[in-house]
């Protein structure tokens, strides 16, 4: 059964069309992820789709009869309870209550936080009867735990499900298709987030391979054209015009000027202070060029020292249960730490701590004389909606110049998003500016809380890049499992309970302890990926086809990496500044650094250790990726000369490179299989 179908539709905002002639048909039991870049209209296709807004060209209909729940990105509750918003009888207790929401459920709608309207909003539209159901985001603002109990919700609905979403595993897991938005077409994708990726990067090849084949094209009809003027009488007024048009064609623009540069920013858009001026870096040129004006860090970061945190009561009377207590938490200088747990057991509180916002009922915090901190939280820099882009950047001392324009444009702000007010950027277009504002400051610890909310995944791709090398401390909360695997090497599991303890390994050492304590074995791919159709690829969905660091001395001297100098579980032993030694398990505490080499099963390397040289392989393999384009391109050029002498030097440089790819290729395999064997022992 068709539920809504959408044809040639057209939606544009001042000065940037969105889409244009974009056409897509949902029938029930249809699974569409739609991604884009932030600002590229996916909220206003959803809202057009659900019937909210109108397309300024094409007709949208709906099927006789068809109910449609949607979620909006920011929605609107009406006042009152929280239950009452979300409905009568036990289902909607019941779905609040996996949002995390069940202690708020007579909290009147007008005292909750955005985050906790969010999730009253999410229950209201899962439980509603729908033949559709349409979800901007559903994901932000909820716990790992919450997420994977939606996922397997989403999964078993049986009606037609449109979904905007940036993360990745839920995008693999739940959905069947995925509808692309670039610079105003959409592209149909069969499968879910691998064949998005696989299907974009089929197009951009091809992209690039008619523009190489344009351009030696153009080369040939130029030389034609400038054959000298007597010979060019004669020749075809056809002719002429068809080489004037191949001369004068351009290709496509970007979908983004440049790539995003996250080190550009700097404090008064570039300018940097004398301190920032000043640094030499961090030990490596390396370092120092792509960081520049990253202060030097010594070694004491931040240090908490039986630090406990408990808010008052909510009767008024005296204080309530500890969130957490008695932690102890030593940053190391390249730290690399998640912060997990459900929702209010007490994450962004401990991170509140950590940057001095908020002091601890108990215990103490020393911090470094050279730390620089750096805060992104789930608020972010508070934006006057009225003031333009460009003005926010500059601050209120200065005009906007030059430089300030050069630095939007780095964040991919395009001239005409500079000079609009904030309040008409999209949501994620409003994190990425305040992410800006805070990378602007220059700091060496960097603490974020939720990052991931709002970002498309391109920005979150950039960012987790960026993040690799950083020579900072970095902290993260967040719910989002890929940025968490991919920028973080422990975590700290806050339970809510009054708990809070080290767990070496990232999130999939975490996830690994808490498999085995509850006895249960991983998900299987079957399980958790959505059925894929075959031959997935990339289509025009206008035309309705699918196509184609070491410890400080503090702890045990045993620890090697980049780990902090421990931490003490609640009621753990060993007093201020220990580090206690026991294996990673559940309701145990682990030591500080990462694991050493020679401590995982089978290969005698840990799994954090065949994780770096995984990450490390596969900056290998992009890089001789850009070296194998690269050259290809300069072969396509000297093809148009017919040089045969460097045709021969390039083809046996090329050859070479493709070798080495091979090579690096069959290493990544052998790594990942490795940690795989190393894991499953665990």
């Amino acid at each position: 059964m068709i539920l809504v179908d959408a044809q040639r539709v057209a939606v544009s905002r001042p000065g940037k069309p969105l889409f244009r002639d974009l056409s897509v048909t949902i029938s029930t039991g249809d699974r569409l992820g739609i991604v884009g870049l932030n600002g590229c209209g996916k909220s206003t296709l959803l809202r057009v789709l659900a019937g909210r807004d109108d397309p300024e060209d094409g007709q949208v209909v709906r099927g006789r009869g068809v109910r449609i729940a949607m979620l909006d990105q920011n929605p609107v509750l009406p006042e009152g309870p929280a239950l009452a918003a979300v409905g009568e009888g036990w289902e909607a207790e019941a779905v609040l209550d996996r949002l995390g929401m069940g202690a708020f459920a007579d909290a009147d709608t007008t005292t909750l936080s955005g985050g906790q309207a969010k999730r009253v909003a999410l229950a209201r539209t899962l439980v509603t009867e729908c033949d559709l159901l349409i979800l901007d985001e559903p994901t932000n603002h909820l716990d790992i735990d919450a997420i994977a109990w939606l996922e397997d919700r989403l999964a078993a609905f049986r009606g037609g499900l449109i979904l905007v979403t940036h993360d990745r595993h839920v995008l693999d897991r739940v959905t069947t298709k995925v509808l692309e938005l670039d610079r105003g077409t959409g592209y149909l994708h069969d499968g879910g987030y691998d064949a998005y990726l696989e299907g974009k990067a089929d197009r951009e090849e091809l992209a690039a391979s008619d523009e190489a084949s344009r351009k030696i094209l153009a080369r040939q009809e130029l030389a034609w054209l400038r054959r000298g003027a007597p010979a060019r009488t004669r020749k075809s007024k056809a002719r002429i015009e068809s080489a004037t048009k191949i001369v004068e064609t351009q290709a496509q623009a970007a979908a983004r000027p440049g790539s995003l540069d996250l080190a550009a920013a700097g404090p008064a858009g570039g300018r940097g202070d004398a301190a920032a001026k000043g640094s030499k870096g961090w030990g490596s040129a390396g370092i120092e060029k792509k960081y520049p004006g990253t202060p030097r860090l010594g070694d004491q970061v931040v240090d908490l020292h039986e630090v406990g945190h408990r808010y008052p009561a909510d009767d008024g009377r005296g204080e309530g249960p500890w969130l957490f207590e008695r932690v102890e938490l030593l940053l190391d200088p390249r730290e690399r730490l998640g912060i997990v747990g459900p929702n209010g057991g007490g994450k962004s509180t401990l991170l509140d701590i950590i940057a001095g916002r908020l002091e601890p009922a108990a215990g103490s915090v020393s911090r470094g004389p050279t730390v620089r901190l750096g805060y992104y939280d789930q608020v972010g820099v508070t934006l006057d909606l009225k003031q333009r882009v460009r003005d926010a950047v500059a601050g209120p001392t200065r005009q906007p110049d030059w430089q300030d324009a050069a630095l939007l444009e780095q964040f991919w702000f395009e001239p005409d998003a500079q000079f609009a007010p904030i309040g008409l950027l999209s949501g994620g277009e409003r994190r990425r500016l305040q992410l800006l504002l805070v990378l602007a400051q220059k700091p060496n610890v960097l603490l974020l809380d939720e990052p991931t909310n709002d970002l498309d995944i391109d920005t979150l791709r950039v960012m987790e890049d960026y993040l690799d090398e950083w020579p900072g401390a970095l902290v993260v909360v967040s719910h989002d499992r890929a940025f968490l695997e991919r920028t973080v090497t422990d975590v700290v599991v806050v339970d809510g309970h009054g708990s809070a303890r080290r767990q070496a390994g990232g999130y999939a050492g975490w996830e690994e302890a808490r498999r085995a304590a509850r006895g249960t074995p991983a998900r299987s791919a079957a399980t958790t990926k959505a059925p894929k159709a075959a031959g997935a690829g990339a289509g025009s969905a206008s035309s309705g086809s699918a196509g184609p660091g070491s410890g400080r001395g503090k702890g045990s001297k045993g620890g090697a990496g980049g780990g902090s100098a421990g931490s003490v579980p609640t009621g753990g032993a060993g007093g201020k500044g220990a580090t206690t030694a026991s294996a990673p398990g559940p309701g145990r505490s682990v030591e500080s650094g990462p694991s050493s080499p020679g401590s995982g099963e089978l290969s005698g390397r840990s799994p954090s250790t065949l994780r770096r040289l995984i990450k490390d392989t596969e900056k290998e393999t992009a890089r001789l990726d850009k070296r194998k384009a690269k050259i290809e391109a300069e072969l396509a050029d000297i093809a148009a000369i017919a040089d045969h002498t460097v045709l021969t030097e390039k083809g046996s440089v090329l050859s070479g490179i493709l070798t080495e790819l091979a090579a690096a290729e069959e290493r990544w395999l052998e790594l990942t299989d490795e940690l795989d064997q190393v894991l499953a022992a665990r």
